[in-house]
């Protein structure tokens, strides 16, 4: 085992890394010095992302296909050797609207992609890591994941499945040094945005209106989201795992001072209440 890894010197793979958050994030590392394996579908801006970010490597896959996270784990190897951090930011939204008009169609492909890529391509990267004694597994949340996102079942239900394998891998991966974290970066001006415009009113009916003013006055900035991915990615975070961490609202960086508390609460979880002497409930602070 050989432990911790500097930042500079680590090898990361960013999925969904062609546009959006994932290049946020991708460009965020490469600043540090990472080689950074930049996973999405084939496209133009795939390309200039690669030649853009000194260090990099594009690795074109479709996690909406059979075999896409098999693939993709094995093209970054080969390359790199090895790898140190997974961030798992690839997402679709599959269908908008009220469940019992949406028809069901999208659910196999919106958990293929936001769920069992990042499993598959968790389980093929984490042995390395923990043969290494290092390794760090950063999965992006979304909106649904901790409470009910009407209009957008399968997403939110996708997301919510997610951070709680992150929490179960945590916990398993412990004295370990790998640890599994969930980021919460905030309602961005992404694609998902312009997805949730083109619906309409119609069938994002909870999110219209709001999707409409952050289009005109900007929302959450990924740079922002991208410093706390950046920060889990290195060994700055030794001993936070296992929990999910929103980029606007939570005091991230101060976070090491805190990890005997975070040991025995379940704040920054699913949960973020804690079962007292009593056999009531008191929330975490």
């Amino acid at each position: 085992m050989s432990g911790p890894v500097p930042l500079a010197d680590s090898v990361a793979v960013v999925t969904g890394a062609s546009r959006g958050f994932g290049r946020a994030i991708a460009g965020a590392l490469a600043a540090r010095g990472v080689r950074v394996a930049l996973v999405a579908r084939e496209s133009e801006e795939l390309r200039a992302a690669e030649a853009e970010l000194p260090g990099s490597y594009a690795v074109p896959a479709d996690f909406a296909h059979s075999g896409g996270a098999d693939g993709a784990a094995r093209a970054c190897l080969n390359h790199f050797g090895r790898i140190d951090v997974l961030v798992n930011n690839a997402a679709i939204q599959g269908a908008i609207g009220p469940f019992v008009a949406e028809g069901g169609t999208d659910w196999e492909a919106v958990f293929r992609v936001n769920l069992f890529a990042p499993v598959n391509l968790t389980r093929l990267l984490l042995t390395g890591m923990i043969e290494r004694g290092f390794g760090r597994i950063i999965n992006i949340s979304g909106g649904g994941a901790t409470g009910p996102r009407p209009d957008f079942a399968a997403y939110g239900a996708s997301k919510c499945a997610l951070v709680r394998f992150t929490e179960t891998l945590a916990q398993e991966l412990s004295g370990t040094g790998v640890t599994a974290n969930a980021v919460a970066p905030g309602a961005m001006n992404t694609r998902m945005l312009a997805e949730v415009l083109a619906a309409g009113p119609d069938r994002a009916r909870h999110e219209f209106t709001a999707a409409e003013k952050r289009a005109g006055t900007g929302g959450a900035s990924p740079e922002a989201a991208a410093e706390l991915v950046a920060w889990l990615a290195s060994a700055a975070s030794d001993g936070i795992s296992g929990r999910l961490l929103s980029a606007v609202w939570d005091d991230w960086s101060n976070l090491p001072e805190r990890t005997e508390q975070l040991a025995t609460s379940d704040i920054y979880t699913l949960r973020r209440i804690t079962p007292d002497d009593r056999g009531g409930w008191k929330k975490c602070a």
